[in-house]
């Protein structure tokens, strides 16, 4: 299987995508909020309007004041202008959050909805390279820094921009001389800027894969606790996590330092040019060439300029991450679904459960296309024998109603073969059919109706046991939900289950870690009886069961599954004793195919695996306790 690797702190990025290439993908899904958000823009520029008028008006003050005197009424009449310019720039400011803030969470709510939707439909493939924690980080972290982004960052760029021209062109009104002063500081900033941004992308880069990464390694201890804790490795488990969170303090150091770097040149610059230009202006002032209105309105707008381009490091570097959480959000929605459903479905109306593999090949890689006109085994799979390949031409057919045991040693695909039942994996080469029709001519819908799974590695959620076992049942509320429930818990043997603290409303934590290995197991059992199947694939359900459980359990299954066709791969030799018939698996290909007796009568590998097969578990469930009397007389028979 693919292995997932974390980002190398020091390998080379690949090439990234030019920026506006990235920022224009988010078009269509922003296009519904783009009426809101140029309506916040447009108050937002207003707002910047409304600050760079005050210095004109104090010029006008200043200068009539100069000319006629001290005027109260004109003081008066200036103070009120300015208070009013005050009061409607805070009230633009205030529109402009009611105008973009409740869009942009909507549309984070969105995005996230969709992503998630198309990680559900993304093959188990696409998972297996995946890292949980880099899906977690895309879909939590990057969304929400898009949406702060849309609402505040983007708009800011457009206003601080529109600041900076406007206040440019005021100046030079003002003064043409203190103008140029200020305008030639601008000259290094942009010869910078060039250089920050491609350092500060990568960096970003770097950072959003890094703590993609992190979070993995969260998780991922956090659900081995128990194994971490059983072999004493939490102090290596703390070694490995305190490194990768040292790699990503670094880039986070970096990132500060080429911020810091470029908010100290935009800062700076502007500032030594208002310098030489006080010294320029007062020259001039003194000279005459220059009003002291004009003087102090300069300054005040070069002021009020100054403060959005010491901010630009900021907003340039939001910029910049938004375009990373755009290219990591689209690398996810981009990935292609394999396992898709047909563009000319077919349907069974009356399913039977027939089920039959033909010359099925299949390897942990790409699988072919599939044309639905095609005949059974006539897409292009890789070289028949080839190394990489699982199965090699399985030919294998169930018949309805039948119970069929998967026999072989360890790496013959017999978990690998069930997975294609259900469309985990498509085949490579051949056909997996369910009542004469490729399970890829199915939809999926439908095709997972039909057949139900168990698989010996439990997956539960942390919801209640009836949420659990009515997953995919037909009907999940009312009477004949609680009769499916009630019926799927008996077959299952899961009794235990009215005995917990709120009966089957009972949460069970999450990965139903709260229960032990015997109880996730009938409970995951109870859960693929009550989806009602045509067909059922069961991977070992039985593992973590005593004898006496078993027992009671494969009894259970005998009368439930009399009209359900099943697929079930035996690890032990009571699993065996379930099945009509047994299928050897060796080599990845079905070498023979018979009863128990029968190939145990003529078959040398497959008396070999029967006698590799473990011995029956004395081990006992928490809520088991032993039949001694059963225990001592099947001893004493067995001396």
């Amino acid at each position: 299987m693919p292995q997932r690797a974390p980002v190398d702190p020091q390998a080379p990025l690949t090439q990234q995508s030019p920026y506006w290439a990235s920022i224009a993908r988010l078009g269509p899904i922003v296009r519904p909020i783009v009426p809101r958000l140029v309506m916040g823009l447009v108050v937002a520029l207003a707002a910047s309007a409304l600050a760079l008028a005050v210095p004109q008006v104090l010029r006008l003050v200043i200068d009539e004041l100069l000319r006629s005197g001290t005027q109260p009424a004109a003081v008066w009449g200036a103070a009120g202008v300015v208070l009013l310019l005050g009061v409607l720039e805070a009230t633009m400011i205030y529109l402009r959050r009611v105008l973009v803030i409740e869009p942009s969470i909507t549309l984070e709510r969105q995005m996230r909805t969709s992503m998630y939707d198309h990680l559900q439909d993304l093959p188990v493939s696409f998972h297996d390279r995946w890292g949980s924690g880099q899906l977690l980080s895309r879909s939590v972290a990057d969304l929400g820094f898009l949406r702060r982004w849309l609402a505040f960052g983007a708009i800011f760029l457009v206003v601080s921009i529109s600041t900076v021209a406007l206040g440019v062109v005021l100046l030079f009104t003002l003064s043409w001389q203190l103008a140029l002063i200020f305008l030639a500081a601008a000259v290094p900033i942009m010869v910078y800027g060039a250089i920050f941004r491609r350092r500060f992308s990568l960096a970003t880069r770097r950072s959003q894969d890094q703590a993609g990464d992190l979070a993995t390694a969260v998780e991922e201890s956090v659900h081995g606790i128990r194994v971490l804790k059983a072999f004493g490795r939490a102090r290596e488990a703390l070694e490995g996590f305190t490194e990768q969170a040292r790699h990503l303090r670094e880039t986070e150091v970096a990132k500060a330092r080429h911020q810091a770097l470029f908010s100290l040149v935009v800062t700076l610059l502007p500032e030594l040019a208002l310098g030489t230009g006080l010294v320029t202006g007062i020259w001039l002032a003194a000279a005459g060439h220059l009003s002291i209105g004009s003087l102090a309105a300069f300054f005040a707008t070069a002021a009020a300029v100054a403060q959005p381009v010491e901010a630009s490091g900021m907003l340039v570097g939001m910029a910049l991450t938004a375009k990373t959480a755009v290219d990591r959000h689209f690398e996810v929605m981009d990935a292609a679904n394999t396992v898709a459903d047909p563009q000319r479905p077919r349907h069974l109306v009356a399913p039977r459960g027939e089920l039959a593999f033909r010359g099925v090949r299949f390897s942990f890689g790409v699988p072919a296309p599939h044309d639905a006109a095609r005949p059974p085994g006539a897409a292009g799979p890789p070289a028949a024998g080839s190394p990489s390949e699982v199965l090699r031409g399985v030919d294998l057919q169930v018949r309805p109603g039948e119970t069929m045991a998967l026999v072989g040693a360890t790496g013959s695909g017999k978990s690998t073969l069930l997975q294609l039942v259900p469309r985990l994996y498509d085949v490579d080469g051949g056909a997996v059919e369910v009542d004469g029709v490729d399970v890829r001519d199915l939809p999926l819908a439908e095709l997972r109706r039909l057949v139900a799974v168990a698989f010996e590695d439990t997956t539960l959620f942390s919801s209640s046991v009836r949420e659990n076992v009515l997953l995919g049942a037909p009907v999940q509320e009312g009477p004949e939900a609680d009769a499916v429930l009630a019926e799927a818990l008996e077959v299952a043997q899961a009794h235990f289950a009215y005995s917990l603290p709120d009966g089957v409303e009972t949460r069970i934590g999450e990965e139903g870690l709260s229960l032990s290995g015997g109880q996730r197991q009938r409970i995951a059992l109870a859960r693929a009886i009550a989806a009602q199947p045509s067909v059922l694939v069961l991977d070992d359900p039985l593992s973590a069961l005593d004898v006496a459980t078993e027992e009671r359990v494969s009894e259970g299954l005998r009368g439930a599954l009399a009209h359900t066709t099943t697929l079930i791969v035996a690890h032990r030799p009571s699993t065996v004793a379930l099945a009509d018939r047994v299928a050897l698996l060796r080599g990845g290909v079905v070498e023979d195919v018979g009863t128990h007796a029968e190939l145990l009568g003529r078959s040398d590998h497959y008396r070999w695996v029967i006698a590799s097969l473990p011995e029956e578990p004395r081990d006992l469930d928490r809520d088991e306790e032993p039949d001694l009397d059963t225990v001592f007389s099947e001893e004493a028979e067995a001396r």
